[in-house]
């Protein structure tokens, strides 16, 4: 996994400020990017993972032609909050393996309240189908590993049930089983929206088995 400083998006329920709002971490450049690439494949990483690589996706996808001249074998994965625009998508087209997006809210009140982006779904969901279109069906390994494919995660927000099973319909109705769906519920409630009526604490056991059955 490697993470990138920055976001495109503003989440006030943030669980990775330090990194998401700060200019932590180190400066690459491309040749330095694509060598700890090669360094993680050496070590037995299954894949290379970037984390909210959005900003950074004209750089990240010299690095990855840059890695693959030196022997870069192992998949791809873009890790991201799917605030992309289909442009950006698209010219990582031949690039990335696995798309591992985020689909963070249905309503636009609520995208625009928890992460200043009114226009999410319609962004997220453009985006999500470029993806699509690119890597299609999921394929895995001999050994059970995935290689290709979208993996659409959800993260079940404290009283939020209903928006997620919106989300779960749209995904349904759209790709119906060609895409695997991640839902999480690990949401905590940080320092920073205590006070917030929903945010403050984190999500039930019945919330998270609620939306597990409404999938099923």
């Amino acid at each position: 996994t490697i993470f990138f400083s920055g976001c495109s998006l503003g989440c006030i329920f943030c669980q990775n400020r330090e990194i998401s709002r700060s200019p932590v971490g180190i400066e690459v450049d491309v040749n330095k990017l694509s060598s700890i690439m090669i360094d993680l494949q050496n070590q037995g990483a299954h894949n290379i993972n970037f984390v909210t690589p959005t900003h950074y996706a004209p750089t990240v996808k010299l690095s990855v032609i840059e890695a693959r001249k030196k022997g870069l074998v192992i998949p791809i994965v873009y890790n991201t909050g799917s605030y992309d625009t289909v442009k950006t998508v698209k010219d990582l087209d031949g690039i990335v393996d696995i798309y591992l997006p985020d689909f963070k809210y249905y309503k636009s009140s609520t995208s625009k309240e928890y992460s200043n982006a009114g226009n999410y779904f319609s962004i997220a969901s453009d985006a999500i189908a470029e993806m699509y279109r690119q890597r299609g069906r999921a394929r895995f390994d001999n050994s059970g590993i995935l290689i290709s494919g979208v993996v659409v995660r959800i993260l079940l927000l404290p009283g939020h049930l209903a928006e997620a099973k919106l989300l779960l319909k749209y995904l349904l109705d759209t790709y119906g089983d060609g895409i695997y769906i991640s839902l999480m519920n690990q949401y905590t409630p940080m320092e920073q929206i205590k006070n917030h009526p929903l945010l403050s604490r984190k999500v039930t056991k019945r919330e998270y088995q609620k939306v597990v059955d409404y999938a099923l």
